[in-house]
């Protein structure tokens, strides 16, 4: 499975929604504290970009000793229509200031360094070391797993709904026939179902080994979908 810190850093540099809350920050809009982007540097360090003339670029500028505390909240959200759709949220804590230069006119980056972080999603609680975030690497499926789901979702269906056969007893008692699988999750490790009907459950399905990329990908599908037909 996926660590924590690299569940957690995959998160920061996917394209999920996020939010910057600030302590004495409030909007009239939510959007008005979502950066235009974000990245994370060499040293962990989350860079993200405001228009200059956002909440948040006047907090950081306004505020003394470099102290200004600050949570960026990212919400992920399952890209394919399925009860209880928020698959996960990760926090990043830490200290916010301007970074001039690094934008275009009108625009401001800021900086914040990461002090704790915690990640919530369908493996479980855990809280990330800074360090360890640094050190994580982003799942490579990341920047296309939306379009990967909606496709095995669309053009693939009946052959995510044959996984059933592949659940064992787990299938028991579940109403087999009535389930509708739909698929929720996708890295380098595996394939993640979510079966609804009578009942709603998750089930995982593991690559035989983690793929590298969509070419790889592409074969370890085939492979699962093979040990499933009938």
């Amino acid at each position: 499975m996926p660590s924590a810190a690299e569940r957690t850093r995959t998160l920061v540099q996917s394209t999920c929604s996020a939010v910057l809350l600030i302590p004495g920050v409030d909007v009239t809009r939510p959007e008005q504290l979502t950066p235009q982007a974000r990245v994370v540097g060499t040293d962990g360090e989350v860079f993200l970009l405001f228009p200059a003339d956002s909440p948040a670029v006047r907090a950081a500028t306004h505020a003394q000793d470099d102290e200004l505390s600050a949570v960026l909240e990212i919400t992920d959200v399952a890209p394919v229509s399925v009860p209880h759709r928020i698959r996960g949220r990760a926090w990043v804590t830490g200290w916010l200031t301007c970074v001039p230069g690094l934008a275009e006119p009108g625009a401001m980056m800021l900086r914040l360094e990461v002090g704790e972080l915690r990640v919530d999603d369908l493996w479980g609680v855990s809280s990330v070391e800074p360090e360890d975030f640094a050190r994580a690497g982003v799942d490579p499926l990341v920047s296309y797993e939306t379009e990967l789901l909606q496709h095995l979702h669309s053009v693939h269906g009946e052959q995510v709904q044959g996984l059933c056969a592949l659940l064992g007893d787990r299938a028991e008692g579940s109403d087999g026939g009535g389930q509708r699988a739909v698929p929720l999750a996708l890295d380098r490790f595996g394939l993640r179902v979510r079966f609804v009907g009578e009942r709603c459950f998750d089930a995982r399905f593991d690559f035989p080994e983690p793929v590298r990329d969509v070419t790889e990908l592409r074969r370890a599908m085939h492979t699962l979908f093979e040990a499933a037909a009938p």
